[in-house]
């Protein structure tokens, strides 16, 4: 996992974030910024899901 790839292209991925969790805001959106470890906690927080499982949706995003 290559956490800059994340924070290098935040922007672009930014828009494919919101398709795939809806439930986050753009502001949400923005305050995470491309930090995994922030898009992980906003991602359980939303989902009610672990954090093994958002780790892993995660992971999956970004590996895309």
């Amino acid at each position: 996992m290559n956490n800059d790839r994340i924070e290098g292209n935040w922007k672009e991925m930014k828009g494919k974030a919101q398709q795939k969790w809806g439930k986050l805001t753009d502001d949400e959106l923005d305050q995470v910024d491309g930090r995994r470890e922030e898009l992980i906690g906003k991602v359980q927080q939303h989902y009610g899901k672990t954090r093994d499982e958002a780790e892993r949706e995660v992971d999956e995003f970004s590996s895309k």
